[in-house]
């Protein structure tokens, strides 16, 4: 495997070459994004890259990017490629705002920590996300050594997981890590994604088989305090490739199509309906609500499904709201453009 390959180069991202025009370009990956320039593997040499104006912002973790070599050993990136697949949120105040937290990505492994027991809310909103992504979603259960029954824990989350694999693990007793090795196998690509000390930075240097990320020292509820800074994307001696990165508080939905896939049972229920626009609240010959009834479908994960879709049809209003805006923008800067020719032709 080429060093290019084994960072997750393929034709996919070759065919969006435009020869020969780019034929002196780069292809690299994103491995850092430090905001103001990014750190770059040309598959084997890692550099540095400023960014033109027009690209701020423009690429994210797991990019693949065309930079332009420099003399001093740095880089100028030129264009970001296309993606396979994107997990993004909501960017923070900012309702139509994008915010990707990894690109390129084929397995987004949710951390969930059994100290407390899993969140089983928080676990469907985060499927819900990555069922949108373009991602295959699994499911890591931390801290099993703190768990009274994890066995029990792993038969409620994959009752939610609809088809994700769920692994239970601790990863400073090493319990669970080949499982995970297999997931990641050579060329794939991984990223944790859950909140702050539920044991990210702990699993990702039983991983890597050494220290990679600092671990804060623990509270008094035995939790760490997450000290990573930056999302990285880290090669494991495995050959997969992993994304890890500061904890997240909320992960805000950016795209609802994901929330039927990850509610699959409550979309099959949903087909017995009576009417073919039920909302599952008051109408008659609902066949959602009378499996709550007959104990088929917990009543709390009715409640989880309607408050997501509720958010998914938000967030699609808001999207169809500033498209029509955009466009009624380049509409208006269209006819200005059109009302200056006769002028400009006369000069």
């Amino acid at each position: 495997m080429s060093s290019l390959a084994a960072l997750g180069y393929g034709p996919f991202f070759s065919s969006q070459l435009d020869l020969p025009a780019e034929a002196g370009l780069a292809p690299a990956r994103v491995l850092v994004d430090l905001g103001v320039r990014l750190l770059l593997d040309l598959g084997g040499e890692e550099r540095t890259a400023m960014l033109p104006t027009s690209l701020h912002g423009a690429a994210a973790v797991g990019d693949w990017v065309l930079c332009e070599r420099l003399e001093d050993g740095a880089a100028v990136l030129r264009r970001v490629l296309g993606r396979r697949s994107a997990l993004s949120r909501q960017a923070a105040g900012a309702p139509t705002g994008e915010q990707v937290l990894a690109a390129n990505v084929d397995l987004v492994l949710l951390v969930e920590p059994l100290d407390a027991g899993p969140n089983l809310r928080r676990l469907e909103r985060m499927l819900a996300a990555v069922r949108a992504s373009g991602a295959a979603p699994g499911v890591l259960l931390t801290k099993a050594d703190l768990c009274a029954d994890p066995a029990a824990a792993a038969r409620q989350v994959a009752a939610v997981a609809e088809g994700a694999a769920v692994l239970v693990i601790a990863a400073k007793a090493g319990l669970g890590l080949e499982a995970v090795h297999q997931l990641i196998g050579p060329g794939t690509t991984a990223a944790l994604m859950g909140q702050s000390g539920v044991g990210k930075s702990t699993l990702l240097n039983a991983l890597r088989g050494g220290e990679s990320e600092a671990i804060g020292a623990l509270d008094g509820d035995g939790r760490g305090r997450h000290t990573t800074t930056w999302r990285r994307l880290w090669t494991l001696p495995s050959g997969g490739l992993l994304v890890d990165g500061p904890g997240l508080r909320e992960l805000q939905l950016w795209a609802g199509e994901g929330v039927t896939a990850a509610f699959a049972d409550v979309a099959g229920l949903a087909a017995g309906c009576r009417f073919n626009d039920c909302t599952h609240g008051e109408e008659p010959g609902c066949a959602v609500r009378r499996a709550v009834v007959d104990g088929t479908l917990a009543a709390e994960r009715l409640a989880s499904y309607l408050k997501l879709a509720r958010e998914a049809a938000a967030l699609a209003a808001r999207h169809d709201a500033a498209a029509r805006q955009a466009e009624r923008r380049t509409g208006r800067i269209m006819e200005r453009a059109l009302r200056d020719l006769p002028r400009k032709r006369g000069r």
